[in-house]
């Protein structure tokens, strides 16, 4: 079906009357009025410079106010998802000028301010179309947004014209200064008022987006905007969640969404981002292992979003963000042991290295299905490292982004099955892996120097750490004279060359030979790297850096090699069949003939 969209620019007098037919809503997953002073003060002041310079005449002059992107609900309303704190800002600012011009006495009234009020009132309320009285009452616009008090302040404000002298929320402010700002004007340039109310409402032109479905016109959004944060498919999960749940328990839900908000935040996530790991979760719990990953939006609005209605769902995201919080900020979990131990911190740092995305969605799988089981802590430490293996060494051969997505995909269905699923990915030769080690792609060179540098200490790595080339990747041509420059380069580059070090100590080192250098590799708090300092190498050449890279690949290789005998070697659950598998003896089949067991 065709997407419809209309675009035809209205003046301000126009867009707002089209309310009478078709309300203006600001739906509930928009996020609360938000202009200061600042962008109210901006707004009024720019349009009166306008009415002063070009306006306020019957002249072809105009001022753009932006786009507003809306579409129409089943309910018959404009739905707005662009341009709120705009519309919004135009009705306060109206029914301001409004409440200054029926201050007066209606027998003392100019013709002019008395054409103006007759203009004003169906650009704010719905009026009777044979006798124009006005329904203050029924106003064309009207805020839903979740949980918000401004709502019926909004409310009150645009019906009574009047905003509480203490208010301090956005409404209240801005309309007392739309006030202030009109009255100060009006003293001081009496002959420019009903100029610059003409300007306003007919020559201050809005561009309304009208587009045929939300879905629609939330893509037209996301295109436009660039102000700020725009609208996320979490507001609209938020919205519809909300609005499904009986009065009684809406309260409680905005307070967990809430304080989801802002866990996530302080833990580097997102309820979004949240929502999109849940996204694997529950495609592994239905065996759906397609490689097409569908939008979060569009995965959540199958069988008008049933899946949002799930009750566990909530508590569900707090779960998966418990592990972002370990993982991203280094916290440790009340009664959740494995979040204290060093070497699974190890393994998930080393993971947050990959190139990719794709290691963690069977991480929270895994901590999902069985963070409560007795066995978690082993259990999850060997699932790591498995995983870490498979990832890094397909990597090192075939360094491309997409290349385990579908092995990624049946190890999340396999999870669900098994606390020691069977890792379905293609066969490594470890004989083969050497070279790969010794010259890597340069996207796997942080994830090999953790794993070197996590086999000699039981800290995490500082935050700030960088690549150090031992031999400096800027060398004098004169070093080594009879070596052609290329060769030269690429074998700076292996891994043999390479060491993890701290920011502030790489700067000072800089550039310099080796003899000066190991004295800054001895104040190294990373074991390795001091290592080298204190180690009796007095001189760094490219024969230094081979033998480095044979000790380092074999080291590697060795790691792996009792990552995947651990990993095979764990024992199977007490409920679970006594004998392996048919998979878990094709496994090890598998791992006898690489010569990993």
């Amino acid at each position: 079906m065709p997407t419809t969209i209309e675009v035809n620019k209205q003046s301000v007098e126009a867009l707002l009357g089209s309310g009478k037919s078709k309300p203006f809503v600001i739906p509930e997953y928009q996020r609360p009025y938000a202009w200061t002073d600042e962008q109210v003060e901006t707004l009024f002041e720019d349009l009166w410079d306008f009415t002063a310079t070009s306006g306020g005449t019957e002249r072809e002059s105009s001022y753009f106010l932006g786009s507003v992107v809306s579409y129409e609900n089943e309910d018959g309303e404009q739905e707005i998802i662009d341009g709120q704190q705009r519309i919004t800002s135009l009705f306060l600012l109206l029914r301001a000028i409004y409440t200054k011009l029926v201050a007066t006495p209606a027998s003392e009234r100019t013709a002019e301010a008395n054409n103006f009020i007759g203009k004003i009132e169906p650009t704010i309320w719905r009026t009777n179309k044979l006798t124009g009285t006005v329904d203050f009452k029924n106003i064309l616009l009207t805020s839903r947004v979740v949980n918000n008090e401004g709502n019926e302040i909004l409310r009150s404000i645009l019906e009574t014209g009047k905003a509480d002298e203490d208010a301090k929320d956005n409404y209240s402010k801005n309309y007392r200064h739309f006030q202030e700002l009109f009255d100060k004007h009006s003293t001081e340039n009496p002959l420019m008022v009903y100029q610059f109310i003409y300007a306003l409402l007919n020559q201050a032109i809005l561009l309304p987006i009208t587009a045929d479905t939300q879905d629609t016109a939330l893509t037209i959004f996301s295109t436009l905007n660039d102000r700020g944060l725009p609208l996320s498919d979490a507001d609209i999960f938020k919205a519809k969640i909300y609005n499904q749940l009986a009065p009684d328990d809406k309260k409680a839900f905005i307070d967990r969404w809430k304080d989801l908000d802002e866990q996530s935040t302080d833990a580097n996530e997102s309820i979004q981002q949240l929502f999109y790991y849940n996204m694997f979760y529950y495609r592994a719990l239905d065996k759906d292992t397609k490689t097409t990953t569908p939008g979060v939006r569009k995965y959540y609005a199958v069988n008008k979003f049933e899946r949002l209605y799930k009750p566990e769902l909530l508590d569900t995201l707090f779960v998966i963000l418990n592990l972002w919080k370990v993982v991203n900020k280094g916290e440790e979990l009340e009664d959740e042991a494995w979040s204290k131990n060093i070497k699974i911190r190890q393994t998930l740092d080393i993971l947050t290295s990959y190139p990719n995305e794709y290691w963690k969605y069977p991480v929270v799988i895994y901590y999902v299905c069985y963070r409560n089981e007795e066995n978690f802590e082993t259990r999850f430490a060997r699932f790591l490292n498995k995983l870490l293996m498979e990832l890094m060494t397909k990597y090192l051969m075939i360094p491309t982004i997409n290349a385990v997505k579908p092995d990624i995909l049946k190890l999340n269905s396999a999870i669900v099955a098994s606390d020691i699923p069977t890792f379905e990915f293609k066969t490594v030769d470890m004989t083969q892996l050497e070279p790969y080690i010794q010259n890597p792609n340069r996207n796997v060179v942080r994830m090999l120097l953790k794993t070197l540098a996590y086999e000699h200490q039981d800290d995490l790595l500082p935050a700030k750490w960088e690549i150090e080339h031992i031999f400096p990747q800027k060398w004098q041509t004169n070093y080594f004279p009879d070596e052609p420059d290329a060769t030269i380069k690429e074998k700076i580059e292996h891994i043999g060359n390479k060491l993890p070090f701290e920011k502030k100590l790489n700067i000072v080192a800089g550039n310099g030979y080796f003899g000066k250098k190991k004295k800054e590799y001895i104040a190294s708090k990373i074991v390795i790297t001091k290592a080298m300092g204190t180690s009796d190498v007095m001189d760094w050449n490219l024969e230094s850096i081979t033998k480095r890279d044979i000790r380092v690949s074999d080291e590697v290789v060795k790691i792996m090699n009792r990552w995947n005998n651990e990993y095979l070697n764990t024992p199977v659950s007490e409920g679970k069949a006594g004998e392996p598998s048919e998979e878990e003896l094709a496994q090890i089949e598998k791992f006898k003939k690489n010569g990993w067991i």
